[in-house]
This record gives C-alpha cells, sequence and structure tokens, in this order.
C-alpha cells in the first residue's frame, strides 16, 4: 500500500525523535564528545542504522518519509529509488515497496572488477530517480552518489533522509547548487526538544547539547 497521507511535519519529526530516543539510537556525551567523520569532535552522535531492527518503527518512519516526499515532490516525480552504499540500502528498498517502484543502489566507489560499476540494478536514462539514505550531515557525501546517477543519463533532483544535521548553513546551498532538493523528517532540534521533554539526559549534558547546535563551529574549535 502507499502511504499518501499523513501527519504534519511537526508531528513527524517530534514522532520520530521519539522512536530514535525509544531504541538508544542518539547518544549525547559532551565529556567524552565523538568524532565525525570529519576529524571534528561532537558531544552527538545517531546510529539511525539501528532502525531495521525495529519492525514497527521502521514501517511508521518509512511511511512517513514516503509520503512526505510524494506531498512534497510530486506524486509522480519519481521512476526509480536508488539507495546509497550501505546505509541508504534497506530504507531505499523499504520506500521503493511503497511506491511500488524499481529500487536500485550505488556504490561508494566502482567495484574495481566485472563490469566495475557504481549503480547496482537497472537505471535508465530517462529514469527520475529519488536518492535514500539514512542521514546528512554537511549533503557533502550526496554529491558523489548524485553525479554517479547522472552519469547514466538519469536525472536526481530529489533526495530524502530520516535525519538531517541541521545545524550546518550551508547544507542546504551545497545541494541545491548541485541542483539538489533535501527532504528529511526530523533534525538535532527536534531530538533535543524530544529529549527534554522525556527527561531522557541530565541537564548539563543537555545544555552542552544545546551550546554545540547553536554554534558548531566555536563549539569544535574550542575542543581542538
Amino acid at each position: 500500500m502507499i502511504p499518501t497521507t499523513h501527519v504534519d511535519d511537526a508531528t513527524m519529526a517530534r514522532l520520530t525523535a521519539g522512536m530514535l530516543l525509544e531504541i538508544g539510537a542518539v547518544h549525547f556525551n559532551a565529556t567524552e564528545p565523538f568524532t565525525l567523520a570529519s576529524g571534528l569532535p561532537s558531544p552527538t552522535y545517531i546510529d539511525c542504522r539501528k532502525l531495521i531492527s525495529y519492525p514497527r518503527i521502521r514501517a511508521t518512519l518509512m511511511d512517513f518519509l514516503t509520503a512526505k516526499v510524494l506531498r512534497d515532490a510530486g506524486f509522480e516525480a519519481f521512476t526509480n529509488i536508488a539507495g546509497g552504499e550501505t546505509a541508504g540500502i534497506p530504507f531505499a528498498a523499504l520506500v521503493a515497496e511503497r511506491m511500488g517502484l524499481p529500487m536500485t543502489y550505488v556504490r561508494k566507489k566502482p567495484k574495481g572488477y566485472g563490469r566495475n560499476a557504481r549503480i547496482e540494478g537497472v537505471m535508465g536514462d530517462s529514469d527520475r530517480v529519488l536518492l535514500v539514505e539514512d542521514l546528512t550531515t554537511d549533503g557533502g557525501s550526496k554529491l558523489s552518489f548524485v553525479d554517479a546517477i547522472r552519469a547514466t543519463g538519469a536525472a536526481c533532483a530529489h533526495t530524502a533522509v530520516i535525519f538531517y544535521y541541521g545545524i550546518f548553513p550551508e547544507t542546504t546551498k551545497t545541494l541545491g547548487d548541485h541542483g539538489v532538493a533535501l527532504h528529511h523528517l526530523c533534525t538535532w532540534r527536534d531530538v533535543l526538544a524530544e529529549a527534554r521533554r522525556r527527561e531522557a539526559f541530565d541537564a548539563a549534558t543537555l545544555t552542552d547539547v544545546e551550546a554545540f547546535l547553536d554554534d558548531p563551529r566555536a563549539w569544535q574549535a574550542a575542543r581542538g
């Protein structure tokens, strides 16, 4: 069944944040910060991969994401759903099933043998592709996937994620300059608000996390 209607965006964001907290996908630690892929420190870390192990939550979030994309991008906007290797693959499969569309996936780099392909599955030059991932930080990693899709002749003007950091102002510009619109369910602000409501972490930790969200570059610079 294709979900075509759902609650408003604010309610989706609150419920999504709550589900991520419920399964322990959210980690806050200002005393011993996590290291991001960029090498910079962060008091926040999120593990969206855990969602695949929770069927009820997984199904609800995929209904949310499908309905949101259809509502915002158009009900006939896509002919192919692509997942980014590796975290995006299961979510792309679930969205493709809901939309009744073919599913493909994009490798981070050519596999180095055989066809040396980056696209697995069937994608044609007339396809309009939705790139599905688990999350995005500054949007940079999405560009390589989008370029690989476009190299087939297909169009890719949209990417959908469960979680968007929402704290780096250059993200939407980076994607927008590349002709890509971002669709997401919730951000760190939504998670922080829900964590406060549930008293999921101590007050000092939540205060430090808020300081990071207010000015992540300054917070990181202060910690080397």
